[in-house]
């Protein structure tokens, strides 16, 4: 042992300096390698994060709703039937049957975060000669804002309600000519007619969202849409968002409700983030495959270049394990140096491409997510890598015979 180093790692990394350009050459192509890797899993990382913003922040992961109407067949007493040709009802709003009870037991789930009824239906915003079909919501802000971010979308006035008030949509706001503080008439086809004031204008990045939406009181709702008591959804946060179809289809086997999770009603979206992370793992595999027949082919150049030392080591006393383990630390050698300078080869990569790429609106494509973790698995599956890749060199180093060896 000298300078505290055992013999193997000596040896190891003389055998590395001495071959000093083929090293930086193996090394530079892992680090495009890990490179490549830190880069795709950092950005797939902020698309999905972006993504599941603008999905999960305006609406719930899961909607609890009433189950469809159904016709059912007439009957005389006789019990046969009087009119064979039965056409699907009209689906009018209606009330989720014993939702306080529903409310109550979802509430009391572990892997339920929140819980909040809301009643919706069509409405008419009146003001002056102006008027606009709007969807109409009522909603209880204390839970239903941790649900969807309302604040966050918030162009003017308050995020507050009382039963007097009413939020709506910038765009409707202007199809109206209205501003916070001014006053607006709000009837539905029930009969319903409530005088309200616009307490706050909301952008929700959605032109058709900015022109329709309205929300008000739980109670202003109902007393608006004639549903007195009751409401039309219920809507759900869980802990783990990709668990919401399980625990949805749950919800709709113990109760007489239809639960539609946010998986189910954004498939396309959902399936474009899996295509993506398949992707990203086979660029993985094979980017790793790549890096390993690397490794291993500059390995075993070395063992064949090398043979006369490694001979003449054998004769001197070394055991065939230390030289085992020299050519196994050549590997991790390569493969830990490799991942460090392909760590900071994609972090400056990432910062470019994030600087660079924008959307249309010159907002940022994705949010730039770096986390330590990556880099921490990265180094120990490069390093890993080039233990596993140094192996067969390794094992035919130890099995040289010295004598064959320095005969060369």
């Amino acid at each position: 042992m000298k300078y505290g180093l055992p013999f193997e790692w000596i040896v190891a990394v003389r055998f590395l300096y001495e071959g000093r350009l083929q090293t930086l050459f193996i090394i530079g192509g892992i680090a495009i390698g890990v490179g490549v890797i830190v880069f795709m899993s950092a950005m797939l990382a902020g698309l999905e994060a972006n993504f599941l913003k603008r999905v999960l922040t305006t609406q719930p992961h899961i909607q609890v709703v009433a189950m469809d109407q159904v016709a059912r067949p007439l009957r005389d007493p006789r019990q046969q039937t009087e009119d064979a040709i039965i056409q699907k009802p009209t689906q009018r709003v209606v009330s989720i049957d014993q939702w306080q009870s529903i409310l109550q037991q979802l509430r009391a789930q572990p892997d339920i975060v929140t819980v909040s009824p809301t009643v919706a239906g069509s409405a008419f915003a009146i003001r002056g000669e102006a008027s606009r079909s709007v969807t109409l919501t009522g909603i209880e802000p204390q839970t239903y804002f941790q649900i969807v971010k309302i604040p966050d979308y918030l162009v003017a006035g308050e995020a507050r309600l009382a039963s007097d008030m009413v939020m709506i949509g910038f765009e409707l706001a202007n199809d109206l000519g209205a501003k916070v503080g001014d006053k607006i008439n709000v009837s539905s086809a029930s009969g319903g007619r409530q005088v309200l004031t616009v307490s706050a204008l909301l952008d929700f990045g959605n032109k058709g969202a900015n022109q329709r939406s309205a929300f008000v009181t739980l109670r202003s709702a109902q007393s608006l849409l004639g549903m007195i008591g009751g409401v039309t959804t219920l809507d759900v946060t869980v802990q783990d968002i990709y668990a919401a179809e399980i625990i949805a289809q749950h919800i709709a086997s113990a109760n007489q409700v239809v639960a539609d999770s946010w998986i189910k009603t954004n498939a396309q979206f959902f399936t474009a983030v899996q295509a993506q992370k398949s992707t990203n793992t086979l660029i993985r595999l094979f980017v790793g495959l790549s890096v390993a027949f690397g490794i291993a082919a500059v390995l075993v150049v070395s063992v064949i270049q090398r043979s006369k030392e490694v001979g003449i080591l054998r004769a001197m006393g070394t055991t065939r394990g230390q030289i085992m383990r020299v050519f196994l630390l050549q590997g991790g050698l390569l493969g830990f140096a490799g991942s460090v300078g392909g760590a900071l080869l994609g972090a400056i990569a990432l910062y470019y491409w994030h600087a660079l790429a924008r959307q249309a609106d010159g907002s940022e494509l994705f949010p730039l997510i770096l986390e330590q973790q990556l880099f921490v698995y990265t180094a120990v599956l490069a390093t890993l890598t080039g233990l596993l890749a140094a192996t067969a060199p390794a094992v035919r180093a130890a099995k040289l015979d010295p004598v064959v060896a320095i005969r060369g």
